[in-house]
């Protein structure tokens, strides 16, 4: 079996009170694909180089989508639950929780200002280590040397494959020679990023675990805060550019494919644990680099294999793979 499989199969192993295994198993499956096939779509999305729409109004649209799921799963599936008592105290730590969320999307726009997008995503891995951080302290949730280990091993697949993982055939420069630029503002910014980051995860892992509440519905309350809080951002930051300005096919297939993510997501944290997102995106590496080739002809250099390496000997320490 290859490190993606060993990695699917590991993080199937935290969720034993999930019936439908093979279920559980296809939709990490989805979310790493989800995950890897970001980028090369945005790509695909660029005219002469350049993003043509409004970023903010795919995290709405986005938002909306998983809104508009969630109630008709609930509506569906849960039906029989809409008569489940609740109250405010139920709805308003969503709240805090789209408002975490919301901020970091602002924040990763800012940040551009500051430093270049190398910089941004190198430091950005240390995401990995401030989640596992919050979920240990916050969660009271121990973990041993063994599994401390495999997590930075994690971090460090990530900054090897954002140092250079992929290479352009037609640039004559050496991945081992990129230059990284950040400010002191910049430095500033990604560790409030990743603080946020981490903060938002745990936090909302601990409010879908603690109330006895349907999924659906939980994600209802989520999503109606993230709508309204990233179209109150939209129409703050707002150019002259249309809502839908720019828009294409690929962006629908973003905009659908993200909202399915968040909603598998949230499956995977009212029952397994933020642990297993950071492996399932950390996966979503080979995926990348698949894409990234077929796609756009780039080459795989020995930094990608240094990454696969690290995540196979990550899903081995923290899973007990064999």
């Amino acid at each position: 079996m290859g490190t993606f499989g060993k990695a699917t199969a590991a993080l199937l192993s935290p969720v034993p009170r999930v019936s439908q295994r093979g279920l559980w198993g296809l939709m990490l499956l989805l979310s790493v694909a989800v995950y890897g096939s970001h980028a090369p779509l945005l790509t695909l999305c660029k005219v002469d180089g350049t993003i043509p729409f409004s970023s903010s109004s795919v995290v709405v649209l986005v938002e909306l989508t998983k809104l508009v799921l969630s109630l008709f799963f609930l509506l569906t599936w849960d039906r029989q639950l809409l008569g489940v008592a609740v109250s405010w105290h139920h709805v308003v730590p969503f709240a805090l929780s789209a408002l975490l969320y919301a901020a970091n999307n602002n924040l990763v726009v800012h940040m551009q200002l500051f430093m270049d997008p190398s910089t941004y995503q190198v430091l950005s891995n240390l995401k990995i280590v401030s989640t596992a951080l919050l979920y240990s302290l916050f969660l009271r949730q121990r973990l041993c040397m063994r599994k401390w280990l495999a997590l930075f091993l994690l971090m460090a697949a990530g900054v090897s494959y954002s140092l250079g993982g992929l290479q352009d055939p037609q640039d004559s420069s050496s991945p081992s020679r990129m230059q990284l630029h950040i400010t002191l503002v910049g430095l500033l910014l990604i560790s409030v990023y990743c603080l946020i980051s981490g903060l938002s995860a745990v936090y909302t892992e601990a409010i879908l675990k603690t109330q006895a509440l349907p999924l659906s519905l939980q994600n209802l309350f989520l999503y109606f805060f993230g709508v309204l809080l990233n179209l109150i951002g939209h129409f703050w930051s707002s150019t002259e550019r249309g809502f839908l300005e720019g828009f294409s096919s690929w962006v629908l297939v973003i905009v659908v494919s993200q909202a399915l993510n968040g909603l598998i997501m949230s499956v995977v944290m009212k029952h397994s644990s933020n642990i297993t997102r950071l492996f399932v995106i950390s996966c979503s590496i080979l995926v990348n680099a698949v894409l990234s080739v077929m796609l756009f002809n780039l080459q795989l250099t020995l930094l990608f294999f240094v990454a696969v390496l690290c995540i196979g000997l990550a899903v081995h320490l923290y899973y007990g793979v064999t």
